[in-house]
């Protein structure tokens, strides 16, 4: 009989440090999407600050208390992650349990806008952004979450299928924004 062992989507491609660069897989935590229905972002957001302490965040936006956090994560669309969702929640938005559909790294140094610079489309100015702040686009050819942890630290999702592309793609961006010194 065949034994299945489970894997995190990055298993055995990272850590990858280059210089001060470091790209490390995040914790597989709990995600959920959640969609408000019509009319019930209010209650939605009221319902979250009560049972995960905190709010809904407005668009390109982040709340995040320790390793719990809630995304903005596009049009009527918010991503819950570090926490399961309260159960009364079901009531007020379409709720959907996502946590082993995405890869999850954490990119941090000090040159780790100019990583990102090279993999996301010209209009992007990452370095302007704020901590907290989130934003969906493209990462070269796949769909990205990017969201500002810090100064020089940015937590990166995608697809859990691409998770050998980003760290292929990252790393290579790793290596030429080393090489500039």
């Amino acid at each position: 009989m065949v034994e299945l062992v489970a894997k995190t989507p990055c298993a055995g491609l990272l850590p990858v440090s280059v210089g001060d660069l470091r790209l490390e897989e995040c914790e597989m935590l709990p995600m959920s999407v959640i969609m408000p229905y019509a009319g019930k972002a209010e209650a939605v957001g009221t319902a979250l600050q009560k049972a995960h302490g905190l709010a809904l965040p407005s668009v390109n936006k982040a709340e995040i208390d320790g390793e719990t956090s809630v995304l903005w994560f596009g049009q009527g669309q918010f991503l819950l992650r570090g926490a399961a969702p309260d159960a009364g929640l079901s009531d007020l938005a379409a709720v959907t349990e996502q946590s082993d559909a995405w890869a999850v790294v954490r990119l941090s140094g000090a040159k780790a806008v100019d990583v990102l610079a090279r993999l996301v489309p010209v209009d992007m100015r990452l370095s302007a952004f704020p901590e907290k702040s989130t934003v969906r686009t493209d990462l070269m050819h796949m769909m990205a979450s990017i969201t500002r942890l810090g100064h020089d630290s940015f937590q990166i999702m995608v697809f859990r299928s691409m998770a050998q592309t980003l760290v292929h793609d990252l790393k290579g961006a790793m290596e030429a924004v080393g090489a500039r010194g």
